[in-house]
């Protein structure tokens, strides 16, 4: 049944209801993903990191800091000669058992970068890598909270009394 106008009359508010919440919820999604966040990151530090290499592999495999931070890295190796490159960076260094190397740079470029070894150390070399995360990884916390908003939001349009 329609009114003058030609809209439906005696119709349940529900529908509305649930339109309302999906588009607060599209509304907050979108904020939460696109919106411009003011960076306020910790202050940047000396940072000491040492990294062992043996084995085609690095411990730790990924090194987080924040931008700004003054690295020192320890490269150990505990088996045969072992390199670190950094990409970004474009900084190396090399260790061998008992003597270690060391680089120092700061950390100003955000991003994930890799670094792995840049001597040959046998047949799995090629796949000797890890990560440096440099920066707060704020595209993860984005989708983070617009998970949670939408899952939020899908409850509310869609919950029945």
């Amino acid at each position: 049944m329609a009114d003058s106008r030609g809209r439906a009359v005696g119709l349940p508010s529900v529908p509305r209801t649930r339109w309302w919440a999906a588009g607060v919820t599209m509304s907050l999604v979108l904020l939460t993903l696109l919106a411009p966040l003011p960076v306020i990151g910790a202050a940047p530090q000396e940072r000491h990191i040492t990294i062992s290499a043996r084995s085609f592999a690095f411990e730790p495999g990924t090194v987080r800091v924040n931008r700004g931070d003054t690295l020192i890295i320890n490269l150990e190796s505990t088996d045969v000669v072992h390199g670190l490159y950094v990409d970004g960076y474009g900084l190396a260094t090399q260790a061998e058992p008992g003597r270690p190397g060391q680089l120092t740079f700061v950390a100003d470029r955000s991003g994930a970068f890799r670094f792995r070894c840049n001597v040959a150390c046998g047949n799995l070399h090629p796949f000797m890598i890890g990560k440096l995360v440099v920066g707060p990884n704020l595209t993860w916390l984005r989708a983070i909270a617009a998970t949670l908003i939408t899952a939020v939001g899908a409850m509310t349009a869609f919950w029945k009394r």
